[in-house]
């Protein structure tokens, strides 16, 4: 085969290989379980309403959220409805609904650092 008719060909292969890389990539990507892990930025929620706050429970900040995860210091309480934690959560997070909250108060330990949240 000529130099030319090899030379003719390299942007067609290049093209099909380029395009099977990324069908890998999104492959790949597609299976990969969906967790949230603990990140050091913040959201804003997309409508205007305002947090409810709740000045007599103390906030934790999210780095040292990230430290107590890291460290695995604290228990982190997902306080949705099993749907919701089943679609995503942090790694080995308790799954108590806030239904059903005060019921199961008992199973969790009274001098463990909770984290709880819901979104």
């Amino acid at each position: 085969m000529s130099r030319r008719k090899q030379n003719s060909k390299l942007p067609y292969l290049m093209l099909i290989g380029g395009g099977v890389l990324l069908l890998i990539t999104i492959l790949l990507w597609a299976t990969q379980p969906k967790t949230l892990e603990p990140t050091m930025s913040v959201q804003q929620p997309a409508d205007s309403h305002e947090e409810e706050t709740y000045p007599e429970i103390p906030r934790v900040s999210l780095r040292d959220a990230k430290a107590a995860f890291d460290g695995n210091t604290a228990i982190f309480l997902d306080v949705r409805d099993v749907d919701s934690y089943a679609s995503a959560h942090i790694p080995n997070a308790l799954n108590i609904p806030l239904s059903s909250l005060a019921a199961r108060l008992s199973e969790l330990d009274k001098n463990a650092q909770i984290m709880t949240y819901c979104t």
